[in-house]
Order: C-alpha cells, then sequence, then structure tokens
C-alpha cells in the first residue's frame, strides 16, 4: 500500500475538492457539473501544465482501474427497483425502446463519421444511459484511451446542459409525461432534475429506470470486446460478466429492501456522498492521465455524434409518448 499511497492520496483531494465544488450554490445554479466532470477537468489541468513526480503513478493507475470498478459497484445503491415500478408499463416500455435505439444510433453515427470504435461505444452508452456514470462502468470494460472518456464526458455534459434550458421553452407536455421525456432523454440526474421542474419525482424515477439498463450493456459490451479481442490486455481471459456487476446488483437490491430494513434514509445517505465521492476518486486518477491536447485533437466528430443522438432520442420519446401516454 505504500507504494499506491502518494498517488492515492493526491486522488483524494482531488476527488474532495470535486465534491465540494459541485455543492457550491454558484455551481448547481449556473453550471450544473456533476462532481465526475469537475474531477476530470481538475486533474486534466494538472496532468497537462505540471509534470507529476513518479511516486505517484502507481497510486494514480490504483485509482483509475480498481477503485473506478468499485465505485461503479457502489452506484446500485441509488437504484430502487420498487420505485421503478411505480412509473407504468407505458413509460417503461419508452425508456427500453429510447435508450436501445439511442445506443444504436450513436454506433451508426460513429461509423458514418469515422470516429472510431472505442470512443463511439463511449458515446452511445453515456447518452443513451446515465451520462458520466456510464461511461465510467463501459470504459472498465472498453478499455479505451484516457482522452475517449474525457470527450465522452465532455459532450454528454453539453448537450445536457442545453437540454436544462431547451426543454421548458421547447416541450409542452402534461407533467407526467413531462417527467418521462426529462428522464429518458436527458444524461445527468442533475440535469433531469433542473430540467424537469414539477414534474421531477417523475423524470428521477424514469431516470434510474434507465440505469437498471446499465448492468445488462457491460455485460453485453464486455462480451462484444471479448469476440472481437479488442479489449486491451487479458481481454481474452476476462469473465463475461466482472464482478462489480454482481456488486452493483446486490447494492441495487440491498437499495430496494433498505425500507423493509429499516436503513432507507443511511442507504440514501450513502448513495448520495459516498458514492460520488468514491467514483470521483477513480475518475481523479483518469483525468491525471489524460492531456488537455489530446481532447482538443478529437475534433468535432464526438459533439456531432452525440448531438444527433441527443435529438433523435428525443423526437423518438416525444412520438412513442404521444401513442402510449396519450394527452
Amino acid at each position: 500500500m505504500k507504494k499506491v499511497a502518494p498517488g492515492v492520496a493526491l486522488c483524494i483531494v482531488l476527488a474532495l475538492a470535486a465534491v465540494a465544488i459541485a455543492e457550491l450554490p454558484w455551481t448547481k445554479t449556473n453550471l450544473r457539473f456533476s462532481p465526475l466532470l469537475i474531477v476530470i477537468l481538475l486533474g486534466m489541468a494538472i496532468g497537462s501544465f505540471i509534470s507529476l513526480p513518479i511516486v505517484l503513478k502507481d497510486g494514480i493507475a490504483y485509482c483509475q482501474k480498481p477503485v473506478l470498478r468499485l465505485g461503479v459497484a457502489l452506484l446500485g445503491i441509488k437504484l430502487s427497483l420498487m420505485k421503478i415500478v411505480e412509473i407504468g408499463g407505458s413509460a417503461l416500455t419508452i425508456i427500453v425502446v429510447v435508450t436501445i435505439i439511442g445506443f444504436f444510433l450513436a454506433v451508426l453515427l460513429g461509423r458514418m463519421v469515422g470516429l472510431g470504435k472505442k470512443p463511439t461505444l463511449l458515446l452511445a452508452t453515456g447518452g443513451s444511459i446515465c451520462g458520466a456514470s456510464a461511461i465510467v462502468a463501459a470504459d472498465t470494460v472498453i478499455k479505451g484511451e484516457n482522452k475517449d472518456a474525457a470527450v465522452s464526458l465532455a459532450v454528454i455534459t453539453l448537450w445536457g446542459t442545453v437540454g436544462i434550458f431547451v426543454y421548458p421553452a421547447l416541450v409542452h407536455l402534461t407533467p407526467h409525461a413531462f417527467g418521462v421525456f426529462c428522464g429518458a432523454t436527458l444524461h445527468e440526474v442533475a440535469q433531469v432534475v433542473a430540467a424537469a421542474g414539477q414534474s421531477q419525482e417523475v423524470a428521477t424515477v424514469t431516470k434510474l429506470a434507465r440505469v437498471c439498463l446499465l448492468a445488462p450493456t457491460i455485460i453485453g459490451l464486455g462480451w462484444y470486446m471479448r469476440r472481437i479481442g479488442d479489449g486491451g490486455e487479458g481481454t481474452e481471459k476476462a469473465t463475461l460478466v466482472p464482478w462489480f456487476l454482481w456488486a452493483f446488483l446486490a447494492m441495487a437490491t440491498l437499495r430496494t429492501s433498505a425500507p423493509s430494513l429499516g436503513i432507507e434514509s443511511q442507504a440514501k445517505w450513502f448513495g448520495d456522498l459516498i458514492v460520488p465521492l468514491v467514483l470521483s476518486v477513480g475518475m481523479a486518477g483518469v483525468g491525471l492521465q489524460t492531456k488537455l491536447r489530446e481532447v482538443v485533437q478529437a475534433g468535432w466528430k464526438p459533439i456531432v455524434v452525440g448531438l444527433l443522438q441527443w435529438v433523435g432520442m428525443a423526437i423518438l420519446t416525444i412520438g412513442l409518448i404521444a401513442w402510449l401516454m396519450p394527452q
């Protein structure tokens, strides 16, 4: 542990700073950036302009892999399956259809513009499921370059933030339908809550229903990367269902059972405070190994793919709402 301690300590400091910045009233009101985006920006700024001592290298790499996977596993504690059932069959149908089509739309668009397989898959997962958390989870099996995760995070944050302001002005639905629309198409939970207004309860549960699709998506990606032998070192020998997905499902089961166990408030506290912190520590490791110039060099392709995926999902969702949830 002595070998990784200095780098881990730096990542923890950056994670704490990112969580604190994300909780500032000004940040919540004006930026609505998640701690994951903030910490990767902090890490990139440091890694791009400061030559880090070699003693930090092992700890930073440790945060980027085992700690990040632990964060994905703990993410399940935010998922109550009982609440998801309450939004109704029509809403759940919309979520599944839009998520699946949104994923493959991004894959198709990425191929059309020549974006590259791994960055395309990261964008497809982040845009269709749950933003930054999905990108983090997907990257554990896709194993793209550090800049791929950073670019994907920036793109989903950009268009999700635009959606906060565009949705209330352009989309006019019943409160329940508007909540489903926001939850089915926006990228981050914070963006969903900000855009949904009075419909935020339905929107948040709809968003969490999308998170349910994270586990089968990661399993599918793992199978695909293993099949083509393009997931980095050890891909061929990797298990089809990584340990952190089993842990994710176990944590979701615990959260679902929390009311009957009398630990609902503790589970919510853990999900709201500890999980973002652990994920931020892992993402600090990614940021510290990503150079700003690498992100800039990604160019216009991921931005366009992210935009067209988002717009396509929004149009499809409105059509399905009109069909399955008549106003």
